[in-house]
C-alpha cells in the first residue's frame, strides 16, 4: 500500500479524533492534516500549488460547517484544480442522509463520493485499500 496523505475538514473535534485513531489502526504510514472549517482547508491548498508532496491525496470533507460550509469549499476548489499539480480525491463525509444532498454531490464532477457518518471501520478501510477508486462511491442510504 502506498503512503497517502489525507485532509480531514471537519468542525468535530471528538470526529477528527476517532478517525485519527481508525485511520492509523489501518495504516499507521497515512499522514493526516485537520483543519476545523473549509477555508483553512483551501488556504492550505492554495498555499502548496505547486508542492505535489503537500497535498493530499483524499480529502474527507464534512458539509456543514461554519465560516465555510463543504459546498463553498467545493466551489472554491473548483477554480484551484487545475492548478494543482496532484490529483484529490474528495468524499463528502457528512451525517446528511438527504437525497437532495446526495442528487447535488453527484451533479460535482470533483466528488468522487458521498460517504455518511458514522463511517465504520471497514467502509474506511475500504476507501484506503481501494483508492483510487474508479467508480463515485456512495454508502448505502
Amino acid at each position: 500500500m502506498n503512503e497517502l496523505h489525507f485532509f480531514l475538514i471537519d468542525d468535530d473535534e471528538i470526529f477528527q479524533f476517532i478517525m485519527k485513531n481508525t485511520i492509523q489502526e489501518i495504516n499507521p504510514e497515512i499522514k493526516i492534516q485537520f483543519f476545523t472549517d473549509g477555508e483553512k482547508g483551501i488556504e492550505c491548498l492554495k498555499e502548496n500549488l505547486d508542492a505535489a508532496n503537500k497535498l493530499p491525496d483524499i480529502i474527507l470533507l464534512d458539509l456543514n460547517m461554519p465560516f465555510m460550509d463543504g459546498w463553498e469549499f467545493l466551489n472554491e476548489y473548483k477554480s484551484l484544480k487545475s492548478d494543482l499539480k496532484k490529483e484529490i480525491n474528495i468524499y463528502l463525509l457528512t451525517s446528511s442522509n438527504s437525497q437532495q444532498d446526495v442528487e447535488r454531490a453527484k451533479e460535482i464532477s470533483t466528488l468522487s463520493g458521498y460517504l455518511v457518518k458514522p463511517l465504520s471501520r471497514d467502509g474506511l478501510k475500504d476507501l484506503i485499500q481501494e483508492f483510487p477508486t474508479a467508480e463515485w462511491y456512495e454508502n448505502e442510504l
